[in-house]
């Protein structure tokens, strides 16, 4: 392929690693490969490669690679093809790319059909998938890199109990028709996935134009508990302290500190503005 780069999240310098670069260097038969060493060198290894006028972009990670990527990209008329071989790869399962199959992955890339996807942003930084502010930012916020090492998954769920005990600051969301809404916290969707396979916002299509917003009233350890055992069922949006629409943009604000996250990674805190621009992204998709 010309003109093509691979950005490759290792995730460790192992031999799992390695082997992994080495299955990439084989079916991409010489495309240009650079590895990313630490938080931020997806972002800057491909903002260097639109200026180099490469004009495919292949993430090879997670969802946390792909927003560094696609923020790299910024506006650039560059396409994205995605190798989903991260932790979390909520973005490529929303577009119908395998994750644990490179081979298939790959073939995808190599058939090059493009898709123009939605690109919402907030205060400026791009997103792919999801934004949380409140209560999923702050679990973010407060798992430590030992906790996730050394507990995996395990570490965000004692983070959420611990900061579910605390009373939240109230935030408040202001649409882009002047309606205002109040709640504990709130998650933000461009398409229906958010933590894995759960269709969260039912809603919601990465093609039309529109964030998708929940509120959620309450925090609580029971209330919690009780809007995780809704989203499992699908009948959050129907709880009576659940308000769900969808707008082209919101302001969001409180009067104290709270957290904003951007796919996985917190990324500032309120106040902030989340827009979308329609079809921007051009994603090599199946």
């Amino acid at each position: 392929m010309n003109k093509t780069l691979v950005i490759l999240n290792p995730a460790a310098h192992s031999e799992k690693a390695s082997r992994l670069l080495e299955r990439i260097r084989v079916l991409s038969c010489g495309t240009a490969i650079r590895l990313t060493s630490e938080a931020g060198d997806a972002r800057r290894i491909a903002a260097q490669a639109v200026q180099d006028g490469v004009e495919v972009i292949i993430a090879a990670g997670g969802d946390g690679t792909l927003n560094e990527v696609v923020n790299g990209i910024g506006n650039a008329p560059v396409r994205l093809g995605i190798l989903p071989i991260g932790t979390m790869n909520v973005f490529a399962t929303e577009l119908g790319i395998p994750h644990g199959n490179l081979e298939r992955a790959w073939s995808i890339i190599e058939q090059g059909k493009v898709v123009a996807v939605d690109l919402p942003q907030a205060n400026g930084t791009h997103f792919i998938q999801l934004a949380g502010v409140g209560l999923d930012a702050e679990v973010v916020r407060k798992t430590t890199a030992d906790s996730k090492k050394a507990l995996g998954p395990l570490s965000y769920l004692l983070t959420l109990v611990q900061v579910a005990a605390h009373k939240p600051s109230r935030v408040v969301l202001e649409t882009d028709g002047g309606r205002i809404h109040e709640g504990s916290f709130a998650l933000i969707g461009n398409g229906r996935l958010y933590g894995g396979p759960f269709p969260v916002f039912k809603r919601a299509s990465l093609y039309d134009g529109l964030l998708d917003v929940l509120v959620f009233q309450n925090q609580s350890h029971w209330d919690v508990v009780r809007y995780f055992q809704a989203i499992a069922l699908g009948t959050h949006p129907e709880l009576p302290d659940v308000e769900y629409f969808q707008t082209s943009s919101i302001k969001v604000t409180s009067s104290g500190d709270v957290p904003v996250e951007l796919d996985g990674e917190v990324a500032g805190m309120l106040p902030c503005l989340f827009s979308v621009e329609a079809k921007k992204l051009s994603v090599i998709a199946p």
